[in-house]
């Protein structure tokens, strides 16, 4: 293999200099933080009034960790740290109350970011000349215009085709000669499943690589993917807090994602003691990013779970690798690469007067794609015989999620009682996926 580098001097600076070096952005972003109203009462509270307050990295340890709830207390300019006029982009992920999180850019933070995702790009192989279908959702979600603006850097030609449309998808596929592709795993076999049916096989297309990413999937799903296609598969993490796609990705070894650690500190704490573990232990990922002016985040506890890998990489990039998410520390699903909580949902049908108290969120495979299932126990006042009355209260719950979760779920109705009690802390989530892996 040739080893190809998009910024050779930062992808193999040595440990000593990455340090000073994440000391430095480290230094810049507590400054940028102390411009928020948020930040400016966390750090002042810990002895933190000025960039020259930390000496050290170890001193990183003095900041409070932030979280979720943090961010959405901070909505929506709390955690602004220039002026509205700079700002060029907001993104949002969705949140268990409603609240989103909301990420601001200004042009410069868009160009750091396009950046490092032409470096992932590169990473895996890509290059000018390359056909690029985007097959991730674009909109608020992160997913989609991270990875265009690299791909657009590096010169590949870049078909925005969005989530969905199989048919469509395929026929992009051939008529343009796509050697790269963009989507969930899940959604790569769902391809897969639908191939023959709209008339196609592998060898139709000029299909070269998969960049996965958006949901946990497990090297079997990989190795899977690679065999139906006869394509090598490279799997990425980012999460919107932290700018979305290229917070790490794989390089052509595949040996775990390279976290772009001159842009990004990271640290992986014990979920319960959050102290650090050391090398190669399973822990929380904690992110600070280094590069973005509009909204800072200093220590945030991403709760993905996940473990450094020891050793370097072959390919000579000196970033620490970290191993695939190995699961989350909260009680967030990710259904096709969609972020959905269960409290979303009780949200929603709890507010219904229809429905009675008891319900299960039900989560299996259907095929290779991920079903969501809510079912529901109806009011003895409402639950009839008649089809019609019930079909019409079926479609509003369904109508009435999907405008919460942004996906379709499949919606059950149930007579009082029938649903499962259990004594003692209720069970809400069933997700049968676990059962099969």
């Amino acid at each position: 293999m040739i080893d190809v580098y998009h910024a050779k001097d930062i992808e193999t600076m040595d440990a000593e200099a990455l340090k000073a070096l994440q000391l430095l952005r480290f230094k810049k972003a507590v400054a940028r933080a102390l411009e928020t109203p948020f930040y400016k009462t966390r750090l002042s509270a810990v002895g933190i009034s000025g960039p020259e307050d930390l000496k050290t990295l170890e001193d990183i340890k003095r900041i409070p960790f932030t979280t979720k709830d943090d961010l959405r207390e901070a909505y929506p300019y709390g955690l602004l740290s220039c002026p509205l006029s700079d700002v060029v982009r907001m993104h949002a992920s969705s949140g268990t109350t409603g609240i989103p999180t909301v990420i601001y850019q200004t042009a410069a933070d868009l160009d750091r970011w396009t950046d490092l995702t032409t470096r992932s790009l590169v990473a895996v192989g890509c290059h000018k000349g390359d056909v690029f279908q985007n097959m991730m959702t674009y909109g608020l979600f992160t997913g989609g215009l991270g990875l265009h603006y690299g791909a657009e850097h590096l010169g590949m030609l870049v078909i925005p085709s969005s989530s969905g449309n199989t048919r469509r998808q395929f026929q992009l596929m051939k008529d343009f000669g796509t050697t790269v592709v963009h989507a969930t795993p899940s959604y790569m076999l769902h391809l897969h499943s639908c191939m023959e049916e709209h008339g196609y096989k592998p060898s139709d297309f000029a299909l070269k690589k998969a960049l996965v990413g958006a949901e946990p999937h497990s090297e079997e799903i990989r190795q899977k993917i690679q065999e139906l296609f006869g394509i090598d598969v490279y799997n990425s993490y980012g999460l919107s807090e932290m700018n979305g796609p290229s917070v790490a990705f794989e390089c052509d070894r595949k040996a775990g994602m390279h976290l772009w650690e001159d842009s990004y500190y990271m640290e992986i704490v014990d979920e319960h003691t959050l102290q650090e573990v050391p090398e190669g232990e399973t822990g929380e990922l904690v992110l600070s990013i280094l590069i973005r002016t509009a909204t800072p985040i200093l220590r945030y506890r991403t709760r993905d779970l996940t473990a450094i890998i020891p050793g370097r990489c072959a390919c000579g990039r000196t970033s620490r690798r970290i191993c695939r998410i190995k699961g989350r520390t909260d009680d967030m699903l990710i259904i096709n690469g969609v972020n959905v909580f269960p409290s979303q949902i009780e949200e929603v049908i709890m507010k219904m007067p229809e429905i009675g108290t008891n319900y299960r969120i039900v989560v299996r495979k259907d095929g290779t794609l991920d079903k969501l299932i809510v079912q529901t126990e109806v009011g003895p006042e409402i639950f009839s015989d008649d089809a019609r009355d019930m079909n019409a209260l079926k479609n509003r719950i369904i109508e009435n999620l999907r405008a919460s979760i942004t996906i379709n779920p499949v919606v059950e109705l149930h007579e009082p009682g029938v649903l499962p009690v259990q004594e003692g802390k209720a069970i809400r989530v069933v997700d049968e996926r676990e059962k099969k892996r």
